[in-house]
């Protein structure tokens, strides 16, 4: 997957919007954020800053050359649809 480790703009425009919000109204909370991480462009940010900064596996024991065998985009779109729908769960590793 080929993508800038730059954040693009319009992930960078919603991490002003928000740093404004909390600036200006301290005790104001955050209660509506979940929809943000279902957006195509901030998981695929997220998965390629975790690429490079070397992440590991997590509970389910998924490699990065796992998912890229598999096709990052196909898993990608698999994520977002089940973290849109409130249906992710990660899968517990077996040996």
């Amino acid at each position: 997957m080929a993508m800038s480790l730059e954040t693009p703009e319009r992930i960078r425009s919603l991490q002003r919007k928000l740093y404004c919000k909390a600036k200006a109204e301290p005790a104001f909370r955050f209660y509506v954020l979940y929809d943000k991480i279902c957006r195509a462009d901030i998981l695929a940010h997220a998965y390629a800053l975790a690429r490079d900064n070397g992440g590991a596996p997590g509970v389910d024991g998924v490699t990065f050359s796992a998912i890229e065998a598999a096709g990052v985009e196909t898993w990608l779109a698999g994520l977002r649809e089940e973290l849109a729908a409130k249906t992710y769960r990660p899968s517990r590793f077996v040996v």
